[in-house]
């Protein structure tokens, strides 16, 4: 596949590109478990078929020593047995967050109640933020159709230099 527009080839797109990147550096020295981030985004970014950002999450996540049995069942996590209660909190919050349209109230009680139950304060808004972050570089890679297979772990953080 062809991307439409090359991002990493446009000196205006680089420059926004690497705040954004300094986004996810700040997100990523929270005390949200890196796992924890990792598992998120990449079932954001299956909800919203972002597949060069799948192709990211699932090698950084692998390379920071996540197995390949929980991101092979990130996609039907609520029937897989890998998960705590913790990460499983967070996965229904990035599920929700992502649909905001499919459902009228968005992020319902009940998941909220067990994000709160599992995380404090900082890690929630490390939360709130990852998921919103996720979301706009999904979008902004299906929009250009940016396309998967090629990215190394660690090419992110090199990005922010």
């Amino acid at each position: 596949m062809e991307p439409r527009f090359n991002m990493f080839g446009n000196e205006f797109a680089m420059k926004v590109s690497k705040r954004f990147a300094g986004l996810s550096t700040v997100l990523h020295q929270s005390s949200l478990p890196q796992s924890t981030q990792e598992l998120v985004s990449l079932r954001a970014s299956q909800i919203n078929g972002c597949a060069f950002c799948i192709d990211m999450h699932t090698k950084e996540a692998a390379a920071a020593g996540e197995t390949s049995v929980r991101l092979n069942l990130v996609a039907a996590w609520r029937e897989a047995t890998v998960f705590t209660e913790a990460e499983r909190a967070a996965l229904a919050l990035a599920e929700e967050g992502t649909r905001l349209a499919d459902a009228h109230e968005g992020v319902s009680d009940e998941t909220w109640a067990q994000v709160r139950k599992h995380y404090d304060d900082d890690q929630i808004a490390a939360l709130v933020f990852l998921v919103g972050l996720i979301n706009a570089a999904n979008r902004m890679n299906v929009i250009v159709r940016n396309p998967a297979g090629s990215y190394e772990p660690g090419m992110l953080a090199a990005m922010k230099d």
